[in-house]
């Protein structure tokens, strides 16, 4: 096994589902984890435009951590390939190859990214 730090997709998956069996109980249904992984996200958007855009930060926001919400995205997203039965590696493999066959030249030859 590797350590923590270059851990797999499919490590990450196991350790989500052995975590979810041992203190989680059962998984959430798919569209409760759905409706998470959008708080989730938003939390993350909260304190994108706080760092990066033109937002300020609230005393409220003083403990928001960037990193820990990413975590919770991933942790959600991989809640939700688990319980559909997605094998997240093979997945992001193919997509990353149907982005290669179709994008290839796009962002290239896009002037805009110049």
């Amino acid at each position: 096994m590797q350590t923590p730090n270059n851990i797999t997709i499919k490590e990450a998956q196991q350790k989500v589902d052995n975590w979810i069996n041992k203190y989680g109980v059962r998984y959430f249904n798919e569209l409760t984890n759905l409706a998470i992984l959008v708080e989730e996200v938003g939390e993350v958007s909260r304190i994108m435009s706080r760092l990066y855009g033109e937002q300020s930060f609230k005393d409220s926001d003083s403990k928001s951590n960037l990193s820990d919400e990413l975590a919770d995205v991933l942790f959600v997203l991989i809640c939700i390939a688990n319980q559909t039965g997605i094998d997240l590696s093979e997945a992001f493999e193919k997509n990353i190859l149907k982005k290669t066959n179709r994008d290839h030249l796009r962002h290239k030859n896009n002037k805009k990214l110049s």
